[in-house]
């Protein structure tokens, strides 16, 4: 099967829509399916065209951006002749072009399926405002084009004013793609020795320094975890330099991070097994984020793989996979005195929270989810869709350990 990938930021660029789409698309590749990738040469350095893991990737120009997003003058002849040759065709949104893509997709009677990875929520200005209005409005044109529509959880799905139209027409719910990089104990304990992590309790936060993930939460929480656990410190991975969009927020947290930095570290983008070193090392794992933006957060599967348990935001679809293994805390949006009682709450008690990681990895492992859009996109060929969006078996059997784990100790049993 031709498979055509199509979204504005792929690799190197870091963001969990970025890495969902090279997950999956090198899944396909890897069962045998010609996947291609199209998106922009955000970076003029990028190659045009190139060749990742068995994925062509075909990069266009970019004439100028508007916020965040990008102005390619070439886009619209290249994907039309990508379009050709697909006999899929997968767009990823948010993402300005989807409408022409998907009209493309209508015209030539090839399936178009979106997978909807967040809202845009982009910093309140009157032209931000305007740039929402007409992102919601290509993503309504391109979602009226397209014969079925994808998200991760259905909280989510009912939740966002643009998938809750969808609802019983053409949703689909497929479980993300989550992968850990196998990490031998004395790569954990290298990355333990080198950030001097013994005698500490050890909060991870794994974002880029972006608006909507909530820092600053974490940032004000911080103070009162210490009054309980002095020997407590933050490590964040990801990108916090020279963000595309972010300067203003990066100024305004500055003087916070010099304030806490004897045990608030800014580690930078963390890959391969040193990833998976961090989450090992990790006590607890928070998710601050502050509005539909973030919309599951993948790196808490990827914690809990590790045994690390969660707090995360009370967001549609990012409530879920503790909602689902009962693997951590949920707290109110931006409630730092809340975020600083769930983390206390589990540093007083890890063992508590810990589920079974095998089986964690397997309901989000990244074959399986290629399986289940094959799935989707074969029976779209042949004219079969099942528009009741019905719920992954892996997440039932997620809610049974659950449930399992927590009538065995007399606890109640949550969402």
């Amino acid at each position: 099967m031709k498979i055509l990938e199509v979204l504005t930021y792929y690799r190197p660029w870091i963001s969990g829509l970025t890495i969902y789409v090279e997950r999956l698309s090198r899944a396909l590749a890897r069962q045998g399916h010609d996947v291609t990738v199209l998106t922009s040469q955000y970076d003029p350095d990028l190659l045009r065209y190139d060749l990742l893991d068995g994925v062509k990737v075909v990069r266009i120009p970019v004439a100028f951006r508007v916020s965040k997003g990008v102005i390619m003058p070439s886009f619209g002849p290249t994907a039309w002749k990508l379009a050709q040759k697909a006999d899929i065709i997968h767009l990823h949104l948010p993402q300005f072009d989807a409408p022409g893509v998907a009209f493309r997709g209508r015209v030539l009677g090839k399936p178009v399926v979106i997978t909807y990875h967040s809202d845009l929520q982009l910093p309140s200005t009157l032209f931000n405002r305007v740039v929402d209005k007409v992102v919601m409005v290509q993503n309504r044109l391109a979602g009226e084009f397209a014969d079925a529509i994808v998200t991760y959880t259905r909280d989510f799905g009912s939740h966002s004013p643009y998938l809750s139209e969808y609802l019983g027409k053409k949703l689909h719910i497929i479980p993300p793609p989550v992968e850990l990089p196998d990490c031998p104990p004395e790569t954990a304990q290298a990355f333990r020795d080198k950030h001097q992590l013994d005698g500490h309790e050890v909060i991870g936060i794994i974002c880029r320094l972006a608006a909507e993930k909530g820092v600053e939460v974490l940032l004000k929480a911080l103070p009162i975890v210490r009054q309980e656990f002095p020997n407590a410190c933050v490590l964040q991975a990801g990108p916090y330099k020279n963000i595309l969009g972010e300067e203003a927020y990066a100024a305004r947290l500055a003087p916070l991070f010099e304030k806490y930095k004897s045990h608030y570290h800014l580690l930078d983008s963390i890959e391969g097994p040193e990833l998976t070193a961090f989450y090992k090392n990790l006590d607890c794992l928070v998710i601050p984020s502050l509005n539909n933006t973030e919309t599951f957060g993948l790196v808490q599967i990827e914690a809990m793989r590790s045994g690390v348990p969660s707090v995360a935001s009370a967001l549609p679809g990012v409530r879920q996979p503790v909602t689902m293994t009962g693997m951590g805390e949920i707290i109110p949006i931006g409630d730092h005195e809340a975020l600083a009682e769930a983390i206390i709450k589990i540093l007083r008690n890890k063992t508590a929270y810990q589920r079974d990681s095998q089986l964690i990895a397997e309901a989000f492992s990244s074959d399986e989810t290629a399986v289940s859009y094959l799935k989707l996109f074969d029976d779209l060929q042949h004219g079969r869709f099942d528009n009741s969006a019905p719920e992954p078996e892996a997440y039932e059997r997620l809610r049974a350990m659950r449930d399992k784990v927590q009538g065995s100790r007399g606890e109640g049993v949550k969402g």
